[in-house]
């Protein structure tokens, strides 16, 4: 059971609510009005955009599949729902299986993006066949390659897997905060001070051959978290917190 769970729970139990895999009304209108937190505070953001591959300006026609890694997806929602691309069905997020991950989807929601539930650990095989599908339908999928549980900035191997599955690309975002608060979670979450400067980082599609088993497709793992984790300036030895 994970640490933002029992949190979440704890409060429920304190407002005679009961967090189920389905939320109820009142858990829903918490999602609604945190989403109207977020996007007044993306609102004062400064963001900046680095597209490398170009998928702002249509160079993808097809989905690809983006990795993030878990402590940074606060300010995703905010920026996707600003710059989403209008003719291209909405991008699909890889949330967890358990009752936060409901309350998860139902918060994307608000910002425009569709969630399909599992993990590494609960629903692994469902969720790759339905992502799989989803991506087969024309959707763009975000995963968080590390979650929902860790280790922090492990690559876990499922983008890998669905990549071969779709013969779809692996796109990396990176995103750097100039301020920010860090919590003591096993991820070192973060969120953006308002007016911070977010700058975000499209980098170069990663293909991964269907044919790549066993270590071919370790190397591949471990080539794409190097490729991750080479610019984490908010995690190196000058890094503000």
């Amino acid at each position: 059971m994970s640490l933002r769970y029992r949190c979440v729970r704890k409060v429920g139990y304190f407002l005679r609510l009961r967090l189920e895999t389905q939320p109820g009304w009142i858990w829903r209108l918490a999602m609604a009005g945190l989403a109207w937190i977020m996007r007044l505070h993306g609102w004062t953001l400064r963001y900046v955009l680095e597209d490398r591959p170009g998928y702002f300006a249509g160079q993808f026609e097809h989905p690809v599949i983006f990795l993030l890694w878990h402590n940074r997806i606060a300010s995703m929602p905010a920026f996707y729902e600003r710059r989403r691309i209008r003719h291209r069905p909405r991008a699909i997020v890889l949330t967890s299986a358990s009752p936060e991950g409901s309350l998860l989807a139902h918060f994307l929601d608000h910002f425009g993006l569709g969630a399909v539930r599992g993990s590494t650990s609960r629903r692994a095989s469902v969720a790759l066949r339905e992502m799989a599908r989803r991506v087969a339908e024309g959707h763009d999928i975000i995963v968080t390659p590390d979650g929902p549980r860790g280790p922090r900035y492990h690559l876990q191997p499922g983008a890998l897997y669905l990549a071969q599955r779709t013969s779809r690309p692996i796109v990396p975002l990176h995103l750097e905060y100039s301020c920010y608060l860090r919590f003591k979670s096993w991820d070192g979450f973060a969120i953006a001070l308002p007016f911070a400067r977010v700058k975000l980082v499209i980098g170069e599609p990663c293909w991964i051959k269907a044919s790549c088993i066993n270590d071919e497709l370790e190397t591949d793992r471990r080539r794409l978290e190097q490729i991750m984790t080479q610019s984490l300036l908010m995690d190196g030895p000058g890094a503000v917190r």
